[in-house]
C-alpha cells in the first residue's frame, strides 16, 4: 500500500467564491466606467459599429482573463485601450479586407449642430484622417480618449517627449490645412 507523501492543500470554497466576487465586482466597474471610452476609440480605428462593438467585447475578455495583472486601477484606462489596439491588429492578421476609400464613404453626425457644423466636422475628420499614422493616433487619443501625454506614451510605447512632439505636429498640420482653406476660400470670393 503506497502513503502519498504529498497532501493537497484544500481551500475554502468561500475562499474562493469571495475572490471570484471581487473580481466581478472590480470587471463590471471597469466595463461599466470605460466601455463608452473604449467603444469611441475602436470606432475612430475601424469606423464601422459591429467591429467596433466587436473589438471591444474582445477587449473586455482578454480583460477578464488577465484582470489579476492589473496593479493600479488609475491604468486600467491606458491598459484597456493598449488590448483594443492588440485586438485591432490582431483583426488585421486574421482576415485581409477589401480596402474602402473613407472620403467616399459619409459618417452621419447626429450630435451636430446644423450644416455648418457638420461641413466643420466632415472636414475635421477628413484632414485628421489624412495625417499620418505617427501623427493621427496620439492626436486621437488625446482629443477622443482623453490621454495624458505620459497616457498615451505608454500605450503607444513611446518616450513622452515624441508623443508631446508629434502632438504637436498633429496640430500644427491640421493648423495649417485650416489656413490654407481659408486662404482658397478668400480668393475665390474676391
Amino acid at each position: 500500500m503506497m502513503i502519498s507523501i504529498f497532501r493537497r492543500k484544500k481551500t475554502k470554497p468561500d475562499a474562493v467564491s469571495n475572490s471570484m466576487k471581487i473580481k466581478q465586482k472590480r470587471y463590471e466597474a471597469l466595463v461599466y466606467a470605460l466601455h463608452g471610452d473604449l467603444f469611441r476609440y475602436a470606432y475612430w480605428l475601424c469606423h464601422d459599429r459591429q467591429v467596433a462593438e466587436d473589438l471591444v467585447q474582445e477587449t473586455f475578455l482578454r480583460a477578464w482573463k488577465a484582470l489579476d495583472s492589473l496593479k493600479d486601477e488609475k491604468a486600467a484606462k491606458a491598459w484597456l485601450i493598449t488590448i483594443l489596439r492588440r485586438e485591432n491588429a490582431r483583426r488585421f492578421e486574421r482576415k485581409q479586407f477589401d480596402l474602402v476609400d473613407l472620403e467616399t464613404v459619409p459618417v452621419a453626425d447626429k450630435q451636430s449642430l446644423g450644416p455648418e457644423q457638420d461641413m466643420e466636422n466632415e472636414w475635421l475628420r477628413r484632414h485628421i484622417a489624412e495625417l499620418a499614422v505617427e501623427y493621427r493616433e496620439p492626436l486621437l487619443l488625446q482629443v477622443i480618449g482623453g490621454f495624458s501625454g505620459e497616457e498615451i506614451a505608454e500605450i503607444l510605447d513611446l518616450n513622452k517627449n515624441t508623443v508631446m512632439t508629434r502632438l504637436f505636429r498633429a496640430r500644427n498640420q491640421l493648423k495649417e490645412a485650416l489656413e490654407q482653406d481659408k486662404s482658397i476660400r478668400g480668393r475665390s470670393n474676391g
